[in-house]
Formats: structure tokens, sequence, C-alpha cells
């Protein structure tokens, strides 16, 4: 046995025991232009990672160990035929590359900009209540530089009252109505009902983006697999009313991991496949400041999963106890240095209110990461 398959020798035990699940979380990230013998391919991206934390969950304990990247495979194999063959599996999820996302490219990163009709979201509610302002804000956004626009007409913020489908139909129908207007490019209905997802698509939009992972409308799952939709899956605890009332988890990172894995599974049974999905492990959502902070430090984790993913930071509460500004558009350097750290773990679309700024900050990530 080497040393490095006796450092996985604990991992490969618990592996054994029924439940148990396995996880690689990769580490000291590079650029893919300073490729070397040492690292694997992250996501098929601009990154590569020279190490991996392999680590396995039985009921309540853990069991982690770090190794080189490249070394992992081989030293699972030789530490238990069966480990080997989990680790191989997660490592092909977080190495390969991620196909086009609605006709976006993933190895790149990518803005979703956020333009809500409501009279209440926390950092724009109001602002683009009125039909012609929120078209003309999409159109802006799209100018300076989204690559997707994503239109929401129900607040998900914290205690925020809900709003029956009626209404929210009514304050989308007008935008609606307009999207042919907008320069070409996919448009996201962020929404938790089928009635609206079928209008939203119906209208031209290609994306769901559902707070609950299509969970809260029985409906929603079989819409957007018959309609051939890509979906963004978000993990939420709770609902709006109860979801920053004490939440608590065993280890955030791995259950919200579970979370969206679980959800992966019931949308590929029903016809959705991996490929026409995001994974957002849903940061400000039934979460505490440490709990965003945990998440935000264990971002390669949920590139385990298989899929693109999607990091919602923008103008959020936690940034706001962070850095004392207590006013959300007081908080944009705060939002874009959240999403340069998002792409520098290999994220590959970040939600923006202020997307002029966040493609500047865009412009100079790539000129750091060269793809070669």
């Amino acid at each position: 046995m080497t040393e490095a398959s006796a450092d996985l020798s604990g991992c490969a035990a618990l592996a054994a025991e029924p439940g148990s699940r396995v996880y690689v979380r990769p580490a000291a990230l590079v650029s893919a232009a300073d490729d070397g013998p040492c690292s694997l391919p992250l996501a098929g991206g601009r990154l590569r990672f020279c190490l991996a934390e392999v680590i396995v969950r039985a009921g309540p304990r853990i069991a982690r160990t770090v190794l080189p990247a490249a070394a992992l495979p081989a030293a699972a194999a030789t530490t238990d035929a069966a480990f080997g063959a989990r680790v191989d599996e997660r490592l092909a999820l977080v190495s390969g590359p991620r196909p086009d996302f609605a006709g976006v490219a993933l190895d790149r990163p990518s803005i979703m900009a956020i333009v809500n009709v409501t009279p209440d979201s926390f950092s724009d509610g109001g602002d683009f209540a009125d039909p012609a302002a929120a078209v003309e804000r999409l159109a802006a956004c799209r100018e300076a530089g989204a690559d997707v626009l994503d239109i929401g007409a129900e607040s998900t913020r914290p205690f925020a009252p809900a709003v029956g489908e009626a209404e929210e139909l009514a304050r989308l129908a007008p935008v609606f109505a307009c999207l042919a207007t907008l320069r070409p490019g996919p448009v996201s209905v962020d929404t938790r009902r089928a009635g609206v997802m079928t209008a939203g698509l119906d209208a031209g939009a290609t994306i769901i983006n559902d707070v609950s992972a299509l969970a809260d409308d029985p409906q929603a799952l079989p819409v957007a697999a018959a309609r051939g939709a890509a979906v963004v899956l978000m993990h939420r605890r709770g609902d709006a009313a109860t979801m920053q009332i004490d939440p608590r988890y065993d280890d955030v990172a791995l259950d919200v991991f579970d979370h969206l894995e679980d959800r992966i599974a019931v949308c590929e049974a029903a016809g959705l496949p991996r490929a026409r999905l995001l994974a957002d492990p849903g940061i400000g959502f039934g979460k505490t400041l440490e709990h965003n902070v945990a998440l935000l430090r264990s971002l390669t984790l949920f590139h385990g999963l298989g899929c693109g993913l999607l990091l919602g930071v923008s103008r959020k509460g936690w940034l706001g106890r962070l850095t004392a500004r207590v006013a959300p558009k007081e908080r944009m350097p705060g939002s874009v240095a959240a999403a340069f750290h998002a792409w520098s773990q290999g994220v590959q679309m970040v939600r923006a209110h202020d997307v002029a700024e966040t493609a500047q900050a865009r412009a100079v990530w790539e000129a750091l990461n060269p793809t070669g």
C-alpha cells in the first residue's frame, strides 16, 4: 500500500457503510495556462486543480483527507476497488466540460442580470414595477454585458409576503409582451409556479430560475421537462416566512450539496437531463452569515454535481453585515468582490444587479486567467 492510499484508508472504510456519500472538493486552483502534470481540469473551464480533498460522510461521521489531484485515482483504487470507482465517478463529474446552458457557453464566466417587476424586492423593489421601465432596464443590462436577463415578479426575500399566481402573471404580462423587442439572447423567468413558467416560455423565455428547485409546485417539473427548458435549481431551507428563523445544518456545505444532488436525480428521473441544469447553493436562503461564508469557501465542492453552477450574491444582507453597508444599493463593491471570488472557484454564472460593474470585473478576471 502506498503512502497516498494509506491516507485514504479511513475514507474508504467509512465509504463501505450503508448510505455513505463520497465527495471531492478541488483545491489549489491554477489557471489553465499554468497547466502541469500535477493538475486536473475543473469543469472543463479556465481553471485546474492541483489538490483534491476527499470527503466521506456516513450519518454523523465524516472522514476527510487531501491528496495531489493527479495521484487521487490510483490511490483510491489501490485502497479499495469499490471506493476507487466512486471516487472516479465523482472526479469525472468535477472535471468534465459543461455543455452550453440555453445557448450560453459555460467555459467562461457569465452574468445573469436581475430585473424585478415587484414593489417589494429587497434591493430594486419598485424601481422597475412600471413595464416600460422594466423593458428599458432589460435592454440596458443586455447592452452592459449580461448574458442572461432574469425577470421576477415575486419577492423571495426573507419574510416577504407570498404573491398569488394571478398577481405574478399580471405584473409580468406587459414585460413578456415586449421580449421580442429586446436584442436576442436568453431570458430567464424567476418563479416557483408552473403557470408563470408556461407563460414565460410561451413569450420566448428559455430558462426557469426556481428558488424551490422545482419543488413548490407539483406541475413545475413536468412543465420544465416537457417544454425543454433550461432550469436553475436553488437550495432553500423553509420558505420566505420561515427560512431565516434559526437555520441549522450538520455541515452546511455537505447538506446543501446533498439536497441539490437529490433534486438533480429527481429531475433526471422525470426526463430533465443534467445538461439542462444549473445548481445554485442559495446564498441567503435559510442561512446565517456563518453559513453563507462557509458555502462561499466551499464552492469548488459543488462542481461534483456535474452541472454548471450559478451564484446569487448581489447586494444581499450578508454583505451588509460584513461591510456595515445598510442600504442594499451601497453594496455594489462587495457584490463584485464576491462575484470575482465565485469565478475564481470555477462558478460559471453569477446573478447581478450592477451589470456594467460586474462585466468590468469579468474582463479583468479573464485577462488574469487566460485559456492557454
